[in-house]
């Protein structure tokens, strides 16, 4: 099958309209099919870039940190972390909460604005897919070790043990097992069916022999048939049906851990709307964060334009002022409902001892993200980055004065506490973000990072009916 670029890879388009109605296009440069597989499939096959090498040994050391952590949380037990009787859970909870939530843009992206039609979605699915299945492994960290005994962490599962005893089925916490495992497993194949088209791309590209071989096992033997690809576009179109409900339902089930309690300030019914719509916000902040330096160290410019980032902008200021209101609504049903005890946790958040981690978290989630209504700081680089950074400081804050401030003023006031973490808690914590960044940079180093087949699918050359003559070659270079 032919390579040769169409016409399109040397007519270069004007990149800027004056026309503040018009779209800007999705692809800049003027690039064609070739030019698309020669820049995508570069990042891979070819030099490793500069500042990659940095990145990764940073990361690695903050995934050593983890080790460490984690070593002496299992030699010396649960104790090293801040906990105590009045406050169990803490940042291991936190934690868990925020890595959930930043893994639900990926699926988000990837299936429900694909059942959309969203072609805006094309450069980004694939490496906010990825960092869904690496933020779900990072959150598993902490259950798996809040157990205290992390060899007996298969108790958590439903199956009979050789002591004889059963999990807690009404328990939401085994809900979590289910959900969020599920939901980890069809991500992760979601993500693997979308690479077969590029790792095949990978493989008859590839110079040695040891990239040809493994790119042509993940490649399960594509060829670029039409019957392939009917039956990859099925696939994709099944698993994009599987993955929507879970965007919403595991989350639910998240916040459920809270909800169906009688904790003052976890019993609420705005839980769950609420905290798929926080894991949105903070899901879709990380994704700019994540892209914004991508497109700069690996440069994809041209492929991860101002329109990607804008739109992720617009659906960061739509979330945040859902989060907003639900904070406003907390305070309302509170004073309707009557209860004293409700009233006074939340005035505990506003007023008490956490009042500094609820303003901060007011200010990083309502206020900041407001900035995105103007359109010369929603199309800023630098604006959008730092925004974006300060949402997930709040959002972690949020989850935060959640957990903490319900906990630690208890119905008797002889058990009032307050927490502290300690070095444990926050290199924990830390270490986290270096299994998440070190998985993030060997996939951009070694995985197309952009979907290549998709983003061809939204060049003018790729429309039979409207590529100016040059449908033949936009098919042929779809399948290339």
């Amino acid at each position: 099958m032919s390579t040769s670029a169409p016409a399109s890879d040397t007519h270069v388009v004007n990149d800027k309209t004056d026309d503040p109605v018009a779209r800007h296009p999705l692809v800049l440069g003027g690039l064609g099919f070739k030019a698309i597989t020669d820049r995508v499939a570069g990042i891979s096959l070819g030099k490793t870039p500069r500042l990659w090498p940095f990145g990764l040994a940073l990361a690695l050391s903050l995934l050593m940190v983890l080790g460490g952590s984690l070593g002496w949380l299992v030699s010396q037990g649960v104790g090293v972390w801040g906990m105590n009787n009045t406050i169990g859970w803490a940042w291991d909870i936190t934690g868990f909460v925020f890595w959930i939530g930043i893994g639900h843009a990926g699926t988000l992206i990837s299936a429900i604005l694909y059942l959309f039609r969203q072609k805006w979605r094309t450069s980004i699915n694939r490496a906010a897919e990825a960092m869904t299945i690496f933020a779900v492994l990072a959150a598993l960290i902490y259950p798996a070790f809040h157990v205290g005994r992390v060899w007996f962490a298969y108790w958590m599962l439903p199956i009979p043990n050789q002591m004889g005893m059963w999990p807690q089925m009404k328990s939401p916490l085994l809900w979590d097992v289910f959900a969020v495992s599920t939901y980890a497993t069809v991500s992760l194949l979601f993500w693997y069916v979308g690479l077969v088209p590029d790792f095949a791309t990978l493989r008859d590209r590839a110079e040695t022999k040891t990239k040809q071989i493994v790119y042509g096992i993940l490649a399960l033997g594509w060829r670029g048939s039409h019957r392939a690809w009917v039956h990859y576009e099925r696939a994709y179109q099944i698993f994009a049906g599987l993955s929507t409900p879970l965007v919403l339902s595991v989350h639910t089930i998240v916040s459920f851990d809270f909800a169906v309690s009688i904790i003052p300030g976890w019993h609420t019914t705005i839980f769950p709307p609420y905290f798929v719509a926080g894991a949105i916000f903070s899901g879709f902040a990380m994704v700019v964060t994540l892209m914004v330096v991508a497109r700069s160290a690996l440069g994809l410019k041209h492929l991860i334009t101002m329109r990607h980032l804008e739109n992720m902008n617009k659906i960061i200021l739509a979330t945040g002022t859902m989060v907003g209101y639900a904070y406003g609504i907390e305070f309302f049903m509170a004073w309707y409902s009557g209860n004293t005890f409700e009233s006074f946790a939340l005035m505990n958040r506003v007023f008490g001892p956490y009042a500094w981690a609820y303003w901060t978290m007011v200010s990083c989630n309502v206020l900041f993200p407001q900035l995105f209504w103007f359109k010369k700081i929603r199309t800023s680089i630098p604006a959008m980055f730092v925004i974006s950074i300060i949402v997930n400081v709040g959002m972690w804050f949020e989850r935060f004065v959640i957990i903490v401030t319900s906990l630690h003023r208890d119905y008797i006031p002889s058990s009032w506490s307050y927490y502290r973490p300690t070095l444990v808690d926050m290199s924990t914590f830390v270490g986290t973000f270096g299994l998440f960044l070190t998985l993030f940079l060997l996939f951009c180093r070694f995985l197309p990072v952009i979907a290549i087949g998709e983003v061809k699918g939204v060049l003018k050359a790729a429309d039979p009916h409207g590529a100016h003559g040059h449908g033949e070659k936009a098919a042929e270079g779809h399948h290339e």
